[in-house]
């Protein structure tokens, strides 16, 4: 058995509380974790789950073997919350049946909530489970595990013998009851000679009658179900913005750029009625499908969590804007689809994974040199810089880290998921908002002050570019608990004079350290504690585009002396001992520290 994953949500209770889960997919570990902030008591509403006095995230398919820490910390700047319990619950419940009360953080936690459990048949049993017209659905890749399934068009238990009828037997079947119940009395032994198809005048007639009966009740039942239906969707397309949305596009008529409306019927053929097998990823925001349109085009469809209407506006104004972002480096938005409970969003494909799997699947990393690691780093930064200070409305993408930057066949980045994305009025320049990110690489300064900036999306990219040169995790916790963070781990090593100890062994060669130094000073630049300390990220992407021209154009530096070139950019040296007892001399980038060397590649 495992953890259902569409039932369950993991839920973290607590005032400045955060909690990991760990687990087992198939042969894998996982772990992830969420975090609850309460900045002020009057924040906490019953019902929501949404990171202040209560978190939740959702549980990845086939998990098992879970376990879960729970833990509490103090924020000196709150005063206004010394009356609740400082006390913090983690556990995995089936969402449906459970709803976050603001006492549970007055009072302790007394009520138990249930878990569902996903249950599939295993081992080398000799005979098929499944029936007549039913179908096997592996649960697992190897086929070891399965369940029973009535094929497409018929409904019952798959498990017993001729219980999967067709939906229009069914039909028939439960009008036929009623009809006799309401309008018809007759005898067991009438029914019995209509079965037997007795040829008398009188049967017949009966007979005819009950076959004019089925037949209008049957298409009076499809009538109602579909105007029903059609009902449905209009309250959702209304509820999720759908008006509104059409009026926005309407005024862009012209432009060639903006979204699509697809009806709910074209993507759930697309995607083989939201098949299992289709799943590509899930995250905080929604489950992705891979599909197909009707002209074979590759799409990637996400299921977004359901909007809250106040903030429907919000919602169809991003949808326009992301939908105009015509960048090279981003996934495009191409539509949605509003006619379903939660809103459906369209990207084009991406075909060969995240940025995430090719640093750290051991398989995978060799095939990524420095030279696309530093292209990518560049390609990403450029992007954010676009998203900053060149798109029409300022947008803060708020969750950048390695899974959220695709790679074509070419190994081209492309930045995708803008579920947490802000868009910045022209007149502002933070905004206070609710935390959103992920651990491992959230701003410390936005953790603390819940002020957003553009410098909260340096920081995250500062971590990016550690995991490039490291090939190191954000967050590891079966590594020594001085190493667990990869910020702290990565600034440490810097200072010691040890980064050549913590680099990815696959990237160093003769020709690079020197760049490698550059780029590591540059990422330790990023992640500064204050955000007004930062680099912005124009000034990042001018600088890795200039590292990357250097490289390419190493002949210009022939004539410089290699002894003034190294007063230059260093003016204190020491020696500092490296974990492995060995020396290494270090300077101090006094240049660097202030001051960002901008080349012009000619963009």
């Amino acid at each position: 058995m495992t953890i259902s994953n569409t039932e369950n949500k993991f839920t973290v209770i607590g005032c400045n509380s955060y909690a990991y889960i760990r687990g087992q997919i198939d042969n894998r570990k996982y772990e992830t974790g969420c975090i609850s902030l309460c900045e002020n008591i009057s924040y906490v509403d019953e019902g929501s789950c949404t990171g202040t006095g209560c978190c939740q995230i959702d549980i990845p398919k086939g998990l098992k073997k879970i376990n879960y820490t729970a833990y509490s910390f103090n924020n000196g700047s709150q005063t206004n919350i010394t009356e609740i319990k400082r006390c913090t619950y983690a556990f995995v419940a089936e969402q449906s049946k459970f709803k976050f009360k603001p006492s549970y953080i007055f009072d302790n936690l007394t009520e138990n909530f249930p878990m569902v459990l996903d249950w599939a048949i295993t081992g080398n049993a000799e005979r098929e489970e499944c029936k007549e017209n039913a179908v096997r659905i592996n649960t697992t890749e190897d086929g070891s595990a399965y369940r029973c399934k009535c094929e497409t068009g018929y409904q019952g238990n798959p498990y017993l013998s001729n219980s999967c009828q067709t939906l229009m037997n069914a039909t028939i079947h439960i009008a036929i009851t009623v009809q006799i119940v309401n309008h018809v009395k007759i005898t067991k032994g009438v029914l019995n000679a209509f079965a037997r198809r007795v040829s008398n005048a009188s049967n017949v007639g009966v007979g005819i009658f009950f076959v004019v009966l089925l037949v209008s009740s049957t298409w009076l039942y499809l009538v109602l179900k579909n105007r029903k239906l059609i009902k449905l969707k209009e309250k959702f397309f209304q509820q999720n913005g759908g008006f509104l949305l059409q009026q926005q596009l309407s005024k862009r008529s012209g432009s060639s750029e903006t979204a699509k409306i697809f009806t709910a019927e074209d993507l759930k053929k697309a995607t083989n009625n939201y098949d299992e097998s289709r799943i590509i990823g899930r995250g905080g925001f929604g489950t992705v499908y891979k599909g197909f349109l009707t002209d074979n085009t590759p799409v990637a469809i996400k299921m977004s969590k359901t909007i809250d209407e106040s903030q429907i506006e919000q919602f169809v104004n991003e949808l326009v804007v992301l939908s105009q972002i015509n960048h090279r480096n981003v996934v495009r938005l191409l539509g949605c689809c509003l006619e379903t409970e939660v809103p459906l969003l369209v990207y084009e494909f991406v075909s060969n994974g995240t940025l995430f799997e090719h640093i750290h699947d051991k398989d995978k990393a060799p095939t990524i040199s420095w030279e696309i690691r530093l292209r990518i780093a560049a390609e990403t930064a450029g992007v954010l810089s676009y998203l900053h200070s060149a798109a029409a409305t300022p947008i803060i993408h708020r969750d950048v880290k390695s899974t959220n930057i695709l790679l074509d066949h070419n190994f081209t980045a492309k930045v995708s998921d803008f579920g947490a994305s802000k868009l910045v009025p022209i007149d502002e320049t933070q905004l206070s908002t609710m935390v959103q990110g992920t651990l491992g690489y959230l701003d410390p300064e936005y953790l603390h002050t819940s002020q957003l900036t553009e410098k909260s999306d340096v920081y995250s990219f500062g971590v990016v570019l550690a995991e490039l040169l490291t090939g190191k995790k954000a967050l590891l916790f079966d590594r020594p608990e001085e190493q667990r963070s990869l910020v702290m781990y990565f600034l440490t090593s810097l200072q010691e004079g040890c980064l050549f100890e913590i680099l990815e062994n696959y990237i160093v060669n003769d020709g690079n350290e020197e760049q490698l130094k550059e780029v590591a000073e540059l990422a330790k630049i990023c992640l500064k504690v204050k955000g007004e300390e930062r680099p912005t990220m124009r000034e990042v992407a001018m600088e890795l585009d200039g590292l990357r021209m250097m490289h390419k154009h190493s002949w210009v530096n022939t004539e410089l002396n290699p002894e003034e070139t190294e007063h230059l950019l260093r003016d204190t040296s020491d020696v500092y001992k490296c974990a492995d007892g060995s020396s290494t001399s270090a300077g101090y980038d006094s240049i660097k520290d202030h001051v960002l060397v901008v080349f012009d590649d000619g963009r």
